[in-house]
């Protein structure tokens, strides 16, 4: 099935890479909608105010919405599609407890996804990770992300995936340290995790293993955000097919 799209954030800096990527492929968009819309274009779409999402949502029956924005939009996108039966894919980070119940609720009425990172290539240093760290129960393990000065969130939301792999994987995980000043030796069984914010980088994790005289890095870098403009559009075509429920990208990604 070739999904007619709705894009929201459709001015940010994903929004913009989803739509190029929606028209190198041929797709078709139902409408774009940003907060602050004013006449804008993106790839030849119009870009419309989010206020009249609803609106739209009624008027043009897209079959599926691809949302990269923030928390409270996204809730709010969210749950205009549960009203109309539109399924949502989500790229949003940072959401609260509240959030992903408010994301869950939506769910029981229409197919929602949510993915930290649309990456294939993350999806498979999640497996890596996760195999490394039961394999060498006793390394220590520190994580290192780098994002663009833009980012709002920290850590991630693919650290806190790779976090949880981590502590599924092993046994005793105490603790997540975020960063370290002054005198911090480090205890056993603490997770050591550290943000960097700079420039334009549009995403770098590395998962450092290190003990009995040696380390093991498993990163992953994204040289282009088409990388999650493409997983989106792959998600928000299976999602279009898909019944109610709450989805996790890295619980579907192997059947794209």
């Amino acid at each position: 099935m070739t999904p007619r799209l709705a894009v929201t954030g459709a001015t940010g800096r994903m929004g913009k890479t989803v739509l190029a990527v929606a028209r190198e492929r041929g797709l078709d968009i139902a409408f774009a909608v940003n907060r602050d819309a004013d006449g804008e274009h993106v790839e030849g779409v119009p870009v419309r105010p989010s206020a009249e999402f609803e609106a739209l949502l009624d008027e043009e029956r897209p079959d599926a919405v691809v949302d990269f924005t923030g928390p409270e939009a996204t809730v709010a996108y969210a749950g205009a599609c549960a009203t109309y039966g539109v399924p949502l894919v989500t790229g949003t980070t940072g959401f609260s407890e509240a959030d992903v119940a408010a994301l869950e609720e939506a769910g029981t009425a229409v197919p929602i996804l949510v993915g930290a990172n649309f990456s294939r290539g993350v999806q498979a240093l999640l497996d890596a990770v996760e195999s490394a760290v039961a394999d060498l129960p006793e390394y220590d393990v520190e994580l290192l992300e780098t994002h663009h000065n833009g980012k709002r969130d920290a850590p991630s939301g693919t650290a806190k995936v790779l976090l949880d792999r981590i502590e599924g994987a092993r046994e005793g995980a105490t603790e997540r340290v975020h960063g370290r000043e002054g005198e911090a030796p480090r205890e056993a069984g603490e997770i050591g995790v550290h943000a960097r914010r700079a420039g334009d980088v549009t995403g770098e994790h590395e998962v450092l293993l290190a003990g009995n005289h040696e380390s093991l890095e498993l990163t992953h870098r994204a040289g282009s955000r088409s990388v999650f403009a493409e997983g989106a559009l792959d998600a928000a075509a299976w999602l279009a097919e898909q019944p109610a429920d709450y989805y996790r990208f890295e619980t579907i990604a192997s059947q794209l």
